[in-house]
């Protein structure tokens, strides 16, 4: 299935789907597209949305239970194990392990939790954690991409079937995981690039606040929006990029330091919504005004999205958090002994200055 990228796209709205469309989950795929393999696309922009899967295409690679080499098992008698990987002051944070509660207790399933509080080894030891307690399934939300050996070799020796979301791990599907279910970081990038672009007219010097180091979703989102502007506006020079570990106090800061470095800077992209808000706190600290400096932001949370009512925001490209049904829906179909898709994309909606007041309650 070929993508194609739009400008400041609208919110879609809720799709109600049959069962027999969400299980059309167990063969799902997608082409490759020239930035991301993905062998499955959901589309969940709307908040609260049902999440609908593509219809099968040939080329993409699934993955069964025999060749992952776990047993088949009732989801319903089965106990659940979800890792999750920051502290919940992130808005992010808080939908995302609500949607995964929500569709376990919808299902009525057993489902046992952790919050690594953004720690990585306390990550590790909250999932070996889990496996002792008895979890016959895993869904991890990593906070880093490499160091995950010791938790997938202690799940293979019990035989427990791992998803993951939001954030890729560095291992072999169909191996160490199932499934990989997020959104398209690069194209995300891509995304808020354009948004950049128009706010900006294409001229100027941009910064980025980057996320956290060593994940996936950084590199992508980091690379989305350079090849983006390379390609579109090669007037848009890309001067200061520093890490802004996806928080809101640190992308204050870094802003502050940029804003002493870089005073003529045009444009700010942040990697995630609590950094751009952090950029908007320093801006305010230093006398700029609203528009002044362009901010475009990933994510889709009510105070990013307010910020564009407010005029500090330009535009926010959303990332779905509600990762609960498809995530469910995988182990379900998986467990049952039908095929699954190893990547599964979620389609993400966007928010600028021609929807951010009418979607605001669609933010979460």
């Amino acid at each position: 299935m070929q993508r194609t990228t739009h400008r400041r796209r609208p919110l879609a709205r809720p799709v109600a789907v049959s069962l027999a469309a969400v299980v059309a989950l167990t063969a799902t795929s997608c082409a490759k597209s020239e930035d991301d393999a993905s062998s499955g696309t959901s589309s969940a922009a709307a908040a609260g949305a049902e999440q609908k899967v593509a219809s099968p295409a040939p080329g993409g690679k699934t993955c069964t239970i025999e060749a992952y080499g776990a047993e088949k098992l009732d989801l319903k008698n089965a106990t659940v194990g979800f890792s999750q990987s920051e502290k919940e002051a992130n808005p992010f944070r808080i939908a995302e392990t609500q949607s995964i509660k929500d569709e376990a207790s919808k299902r009525g399933v057993k489902l046992l939790t952790a919050n690594a509080q953004s720690q990585f080894s306390k990550q590790i030891s909250d999932v070996q954690d889990l496996l002792a307690k008895g979890a016959d399934l895993l869904v991890i939300a990593p906070l880093n991409s490499d160091g995950w050996d010791p938790v997938l070799q202690a799940a293979a020796a019990k035989k427990v079937p791992i998803v993951t979301i939001d954030r890729k791990i560095n291992a072999t599907a169909c191996k160490d995981y199932v499934s990989f279910i997020a959104s398209d970081f690069v194209e995300q990038g891509k995304r808020a690039a354009d948004q950049m672009i128009e706010a900006t007219g294409g001229k100027g010097e941009v910064a980025i606040l980057l996320g956290a180091a060593g994940n996936n979703v950084t590199t992508e989102r980091t690379k989305g929006f350079k090849d983006r502007i390379a390609e579109k506006a090669p007037e848009l020079k890309v001067v200061f990029e520093q890490t802004g570990d996806f928080a809101r106090e640190k992308g204050q800061q870094v802003t502050e330091q940029l804003i002493q470095s870089k005073p003529g800077i045009k444009g700010i992209y942040a990697e995630n919504d609590e950094m751009g808000l952090g950029a908007v706190a320093a801006l305010k600290g230093a006398g700029k005004k609203a528009g002044d400096v362009k901010i475009v932001t990933v994510d889709g949370t009510r105070n990013a999205v307010q910020g564009i009512v407010d005029g500090w925001i330009s535009g926010v490209i959303e990332s779905n958090p509600r990762f609960g049904p498809l995530a469910f829906q995988t182990l379900d179909t998986f467990t049952q002994g039908e095929e699954v898709a190893q990547d599964i994309v979620i389609e993400d909606g966007a928010y600028g200055a021609d929807n951010a007041k009418s979607d605001l309650g669609k933010a979460y």
